[in-house]
């Protein structure tokens, strides 16, 4: 696969980075990595959660600066002392972390670090917003308001504004951070990319999905234990060889095989017309020892549907039953202590507490049972924290250390790990595996099949729709609002799924 390197030899760089390496004192992010980028090109960055790619785009970035090694854009040194460094020089990025401040508006973001201003030097609202609209047109998002505060924009919306922030920026070589993890049709982003590859700009893409690096790319740099491997050419090398690659032996297999079809289960959890937020009204039951799939197309109902089970969209009618019982959620406590256990979509705002250890958070939810009178014992928490660390497949190593500093991948882990050791007997979950790799998708495949082979019921979403088709027992489709339809067995198919999602289904 070396002929990769030697395709793009004569061909002009748009980015080279040579024996990049960067320690946080003894712990060592990147050891040696060496790429490079055509203009023109999109060049995927493969690896394991915790490979060394974050520290790579936060070098590229401006956000830290590397210990060794030498980085060149358009064959002139590069050196960024900061983000706005990086860009003034024609870096930009999109974070798979989303850099937009949410109480912020729409236009506020896209404007940031300088606003529009008037004829007095003040800054100018309606003219910021007039530039904001324009730019929204020219990226096919004219549908979202400038005036809108971020917070309210779904996570899809979230991660189209933060795409399309770096690439109005119009930059020498753009840096995209998991950019369809959030998002279910890619195709908007897919026609961006042939639109600026083709006027030069170089691409750095980091995506867990083969599928479309496959689609988009044609050599890629694999990453392992902060270390380049090899630079290939995708044509010539099957996943299973990129896998290998990465994890350094055989990788696991990602598709937990589906149980046979079995006699109707008793019911743990279900709706009946409920409705609330964008769900007009739904009808579904999850069954004791059964992992049923939620599918749709963005913005369909699904993402109401999954926070009212957790007690954070209000429900508008209709019932809740968990365990045979009538229920209301009128806040994450009552979903908790009705054994609901949530795994939201933004683990970063919704799920951990950033600034907190990795075991802390682990531990939130099950304090008081750890000690006596409000004071914890910490051998219990520490034991506590060790079992449930190895259940998830979690180093030791991470526990200590803030769990912002984690990788996406290995925060998920301590999330789910949370949720299991509070004691849930249902769990909901919401995208789960967005954004993690091949390993990490694996361990929680594993997590969930042990789960309902205990008797737990799981109601699962994913963007992605052959997880969903390899995972579970049968999947609910959702169009506006309502439920389309119900695919299992031989009809649990990416067409009948998709035709389903389009609305092409009798509504149940």
């Amino acid at each position: 696969m070396a002929d990769a390197a030697a395709q793009s030899a004569g061909a002009p760089k748009r980015l080279e980075l040579q024996g990049i390496a960067k320690a946080y004192g003894a712990t060592i992010a990147v050891r040696r990595v060496s790429l490079d980028i055509e203009a023109g090109e999109i060049h995927a960055l493969l690896g394991e959660n915790g490979a060394g790619k974050s520290t790579i785009v936060k070098v590229l970035s401006g956000i830290v600066t590397p210990d060794s090694g030498a980085l060149t854009l358009d064959g002139r040194a590069y050196a960024p002392a900061d983000p706005m460094a990086a860009r003034s020089a024609g870096v930009s990025t999109a974070f798979q972390e989303l850099s937009l401040l949410p109480n912020l508006s729409v236009t506020e973001n896209l404007m940031l670090p300088r606003q529009v201003k008037g004829g007095i030097g003040l800054v100018s609202v309606k003219a910021s917003e007039e530039r904001a609209a324009a730019m929204l047109a020219e990226y096919g998002l004219s549908h979202i308001h400038p005036a809108l505060h971020v917070r309210s924009l779904s996570l899809a919306e979230k991660q189209r504004v933060e795409i399309m922030r770096a690439v109005a920026r119009h930059p020498k070589l753009l840096v995209l951070d998991e950019p369809t993890a959030a998002l279910s049709d890619p195709t908007w982003l897919f026609d961006i990319l042939e639109r600026i590859t083709a006027a030069g700009t170089g691409v750095l893409y980091i995506s867990h999905r083969l599928s479309e690096v496959r689609r988009l790319c044609r050599r890629g740099t694999v990453l392992r234990n902060g270390e380049s491997i090899e630079t290939v050419s995708l044509a010539g090398i099957d996943d299973a060889g990129i896998f290998k690659m990465m994890v350094g032996s055989a990788a696991r297999d990602t598709q937990a095989a589906r149980s046979a079809p079995a006699q109707r289960r008793d019911e743990a959890f279900g709706v009946t017309n409920l409705s609330g937020g964008t769900v007009a009204t739904m009808t579904l039951s999850v069954g004791k020892g059964e992992i049923v799939g939620v599918a749709g197309l963005e913005g369909q109902g699904q993402r109401d549907l999954f926070r009212m089970l957790a007690g954070l969209t209000p429900v508008r009618g209709g019932e809740i039953r968990i365990d045979g019982k009538s229920v209301r959620l009128s806040n994450p406590a009552d979903a908790a202590n009705a054994g609901i256990g949530f795994v939201p979509e933004e683990r970063k705002t919704e799920g951990v507490f950033l600034g907190l250890r990795t075991d802390s958070n682990m531990t939130l939810p099950v304090l008081g049972r750890l000690g006596r009178f409000g004071v914890v014992n910490r051998a219990r928490e520490k034991a506590a924290v060790d079992q449930e660390a190895a259940r998830v497949d979690l180093s030791p190593r991470y526990l200590k250390l803030k769990i912002g500093a984690l990788s996406g991948g290995n925060q998920q882990k301590a999330l789910i790990g949370r949720v299991l050791m509070s004691g849930a007997r249902h769990l909901v979950l919401f995208d789960p595996t967005r954004g993690v790799d091949v390993g990490t998708k694996a361990v929680i495949y594993d997590l969930i099949r042990e789960f309902v082979a205990q008797g737990g019921a799981v109601l699962v979403y994913s963007t992605e729709l052959a997880e969903l088709i390899h995972l579970v027992d049968r999947c609910v489709v959702v169009y506006g609002g309502r439920v389309a339809g119900e695919a299992s067995g031989d009809e649990l198919s990416e067409p009948r799924l998709v035709a389903l999602a389009a609305g092409h289904g009798a509504p149940a």
